[in-house]
C-alpha cells in the first residue's frame, strides 16, 4: 500500500499523549481515525519520529503511516487536517515516501523547544503554551551550565524512571539556553532523546538560573548519573517537538 509522512501540528493540552493509552484520548487516536477513511475505513497505524507525554506540543512532528488510496500527497494532507477537526491536530505537509521507510527508525535527528515566561505577571494569552517562572532567570549563566552537558555521556541522571530504552548513553548535539523579552527559551537537539530528558535538564538548569546551583553543578550531576540528585521534572507546558530531519528528505508539500 502506498505510504506517506505527515508533519503534524498540535496542542498537546487535552491528550494523554502521542501514544494510544488504556484511558484518555491520544494525538494517535486522532491521526488514525482521521486517516481511515483513506484504507477503505480499515483501522491504520501511524507511527512517529518523536512520542510526545501528556501536555507536550508539536509544530513538526513526523509520523509514516500506510493506506488504500494512491493519492497525492497534498490531498491525504487536506484529508487528514479536514477530518481531526475539532481537535488542534493539523497535518501541515505530507510526502509520499518508500514502502520501508519509517519515520521513527529513518529518522537522524530530533529537536525541542522549551519556553519559559519569565516574567512576574502570568500568562493570559498562552496560559499551557509555556512555564511561567517570576523570579527573575539568569539564562547567561543558565546556557554557560548548559554546554557542559554536550556531547556523548550516560543521561541517567535525567532520565525517567519509566523510561524504556536498553541504554542510558546519548549524544546531545545542542542545548542553547537564550533569554528573548520576557522568556528564556532553551533549544534541544539530539538523534534521539530518553523519556523526560529534556524536561529533567531543563528542570536541573533552572536551579542555575535562579542561583541557588553553580553553572558547574549539572555537569556534576551528569557525572554522578543519580536522577534524585538532578533538579525537577519541568512541567510539559512548555514542550514543543520542533523537527525530525532525514536524509534525504521527504519532498514535502
Amino acid at each position: 500500500m502506498p505510504r506517506y509522512a505527515l508533519k503534524l501540528e498540535f496542542d498537546g493540552r487535552g491528550f494523554v499523549g502521542w501514544q494510544r493509552q488504556a484511558v484518555g484520548l491520544s494525538v494517535q487516536q486522532i491521526v488514525e481515525a482521521a486517516a481511515a477513511p483513506l484504507n477503505r475505513g480499515e483501522p491504520v497505524l501511524a507511527t512517529t519520529a518523536g512520542r510526545t507525554d501528556a501536555g507536550v506540543h508539536a509544530e513538526a512532528l513526523v509520523v509514516d503511516l500506510a493506506v488504500a488510496a494512491e493519492l497525492p500527497p497534498e490531498r491525504v494532507r487536506e484529508a487528514i487536517s479536514a477530518r481531526t477537526v475539532p481537535h488542534a491536530v493539523v497535518a501541515v505537509a505530507a510526502a509520499r515516501v518508500p514502502d520501508a521507510w519509517s519515520a521513527r527508525f529513518d529518522c537522524i535527528g530530533r529537536g525541542y523547544r522549551y519556553r519559559i515566561l519569565n516574567r512576574s505577571a502570568r500568562p493570559a494569552l498562552e496560559a499551557g503554551r509555556l512555564w511561567h517562572v517570576k523570579k527573575r532567570l539568569d539564562a547567561e549563566a543558565m546556557h554557560a551550565a548548559a554546554q557542559g552537558l554536550l556531547g556523548r555521556h550516560d543521561f541517567s541522571a535525567f532520565r525517567a524512571a519509566a523510561c524504556q530504552a536498553t541504554s542510558p548513553l546519548r549524544t546531545l548535539d545542542r542545548l542553547d539556553v537564550m533569554r528573548v523579552s520576557d522568556e528564556v527559551v532553551v533549544v534541544a537537539e539530539a538523534r534521539s532523546f530518553l523519556h523526560h530528558q529534556v524536561r529533567n535538564l531543563v528542570g536541573t538548569l533552572i536551579e542555575v538560573g535562579m542561583g541557588r546551583r553553580s553553572v558547574e553543578w549539572p555537569r556534576r550531576v551528569l557525572e554522578g548519573r543519580d536522577r534524585t540528585k538532578a533538579g525537577m521534572t519541568a512541567p510539559p507546558d512548555g514542550l514543543v517537538f520542533t523537527i525530525a530531519r532525514y536524509d534525504p528528505e521527504p519532498e514535502w508539500v
